[in-house]
């Protein structure tokens, strides 16, 4: 049986391909133009098109389940973007178990992309051990 200890570190490393928020709005419906439209993404100051934050959230989430070993034991998460993530980024998470009782898992985790800019700060994920 696997043993989690408040301070275990995991991570994750993921590359935002051009076609990655074509097919997240495939899978998800949200076919937001500042998603798929690089003009659209400029004109409401973005820079250009950018992934769906729900997207940057199940990497996260993913993150946790590569630590934790069963998706089905993941019992909530918090977020707070702080940055979009965009076409040909590639954001590296970094989770810090905080608290591992009675039952449960609580971690954080963080995100960069390869400028080093945080994309994610402070996101809580919880899952029952």
């Amino acid at each position: 049986m696997k043993t989690y200890n408040v301070g275990d570190t995991f991570t994750l490393v993921r590359a935002c391909d051009p076609y990655r928020p074509i097919y997240y709005a495939a899978a998800s419906g949200d076919f937001n133009p500042i998603h798929l439209d690089p003009e659209v993404g400029r004109q409401a100051g973005l820079g250009g098109a950018i992934l769906q934050g729900l997207c940057t959230l199940g990497w996260a989430v993913d993150c946790f389940i590569g630590y934790l070993g069963d998706p089905g034991r993941v019992s909530g998460i918090k977020v707070r973007f702080s940055r979009p993530v965009a076409p040909g980024d590639v954001v590296s998470f970094k989770g810090t178990v905080t608290s591992a009782q009675d039952g449960k898992l609580v971690a954080e985790i963080e995100a960069v992309n390869q400028r080093d800019e945080t994309i994610l700060k402070g996101a809580t994920v919880e899952g029952r051990i």
